[in-house]
């Protein structure tokens, strides 16, 4: 495909998500397309239809392949679920050293990787593969807390990292939807993770602050402390169950309760007004009847409230080492429930905000049309797709290969060896 497009996909458990982006001549990236089908072949994150699933994956890709005017062969896509879990580790190494003086160990980049390897060394049952690894913090002899030990002096190297894990066979079957629909996945994201980088502002990350992703089969939590992600959770539990409540409880079917959830779900009380009614659809021929708002309230509430009790009953269980000062910040398309925010923050006890993408001055095009929460995800992979991918859009204009990057590390460490030798 070519270099200067990058697409995502984010296969959910009740829409299928897709954006085409074109970077510019100056390396910002472009929303031009995008397109959405209804996801039937998930559930609870895992694909259990390949045949459904992939039909709607190859759906939105087409139709952000109309809108954009582009071919796209491959995309960047996210991975998430009941399958998905998180730990946190740590590596010990000593320090190899540039120079001859052993008083002097200088880090260097083969250290960092060394001990981040280390870090990976943990028992993994053998049905399950590691997503990612995400260094949280280093520590060189006993100065504790550092970001990044390239170049500095010591002799023992520790590292915490964050390593996130998935089910072999739910990676393997989401690829394979994606490769018989006609298209070659560049690499599995976490979506809590890309959706994080789009709705979460660097000060919120450093105070420690919980993403709460609400989608319709799984609420995905991803807590951050001091700026990087120190827990992964799944919550099996979402949307989807909220519209099964109302559909059961008022005998009327999955898709006119899922209207009347979005026409006029509510889950707070202080923001009904008494007078208002909710037209409920007759089934079988019966007339349609109406019922006052309160009584959908009074469905949608206590589902809520057990989703959010569950995520608080995770965060009791972490040892964090300060309290979480960014609060929480709600994303995925449950978010955009009514109430939905003032219920987390009663709940949690947490300060909460409805998270939508950020502005950004790597992002243009139809951004305010995909600015809510539940877009976050699909514009979140197109962001993190493109950090991955080596052209980094803020050094190196449009016409920037992948390979300058790894060109100019090898020349700069051709130089040290050259100065450190002969100088």
């Amino acid at each position: 495909m070519n270099n200067k497009i990058v697409a995502s996909l984010d296969i959910g458990s009740t829409n299928v998500r897709c954006i085409v982006c074109e970077r510019d001549i100056d390396g910002v990236l472009q929303i031009i397309g995008a397109g959405v089908r209804p996801s039937t072949g998930l559930r609870k994150g895992v694909v259990v239809n390949i045949e459904a699933t992939l039909r709607a994956v190859a759906g939105a890709i087409e139709d952000a392949e109309m809108m954009s005017g582009l071919e796209v062969t491959e995309c960047w896509t996210g991975i998430g679920g009941n399958h998905i879990n998180g730990l946190n580790s740590r590596g010990v190494v000593g320090v190899s050293g540039k120079k001859r003086d052993t008083r002097e160990r200088e880090i260097g980049q083969e250290d960092i990787d060394r001990v981040i390897e280390a870090a990976k060394a943990v028992v993994i049952p053998t049905d399950r593969q590691i997503l990612e690894v995400i260094p949280q913090n280093y520590k060189v002899d006993d100065q504790k807390g550092v970001r990044n030990p390239l170049d500095m002096i010591g002799v023992r190297l520790e590292c915490d990292v964050h390593i996130i894990t998935c089910a072999v066979t739910g990676a393997q079957n989401l690829i394979k939807c994606v490769n018989r629909a006609g298209f070659k996945v560049n690499e599995l994201i976490l979506q809590t993770l890309a959706a994080g980088r789009t709705v979460l502002t660097q000060e919120e990350m450093e105070l420690g602050v919980v993403l709460l992703d609400l989608g319709g089969g799984t609420t995905d939590v991803l807590v951050y402390v001091d700026g990087t992600p120190y827990s992964t959770y799944t919550i099996p539990a979402g949307g989807t169950q909220v519209t099964s409540d109302i559909s059961i409880i008022k005998n009327i079917s999955m898709e006119n309760a899922e209207k009347i959830k979005i026409d006029a779900g509510c889950c707070w009380d202080e923001l009904l007004d008494d007078d208002e009614a909710v037209i409920v659809p007759g089934v079988g021929g019966r007339p349609p009847m109406a019922i006052p708002r309160s009584q959908i309230l009074t469905i949608i509430k206590p589902r809520m409230e057990e989703i959010f009790k569950m995520v608080k009953q995770h965060l009791d269980t972490l040892n964090l080492p300060r309290p979480l000062g960014g609060g929480v910040v709600l994303t995925g398309g449950g978010a955009q429930l009514t109430g939905v925010v003032e219920l987390a923050n009663n709940i949690l006890k947490l300060a909460a905000r409805l998270g939508s993408p950020i502005p950004t001055r790597d992002l243009g095009g139809l951004v305010e049309e995909y600015r809510t929460p539940s877009c976050a995800t699909v514009v979140g992979l197109a962001l993190e797709g493109e950090k991955r991918s080596g052209v980094e859009t803020s050094e190196r204009g449009a016409d920037a290969r992948p390979g300058e990057k790894k060109n100019s590390a090898l020349i700069d460490k051709l130089k040290l060896w050259l100065r450190e030798e002969f100088f």
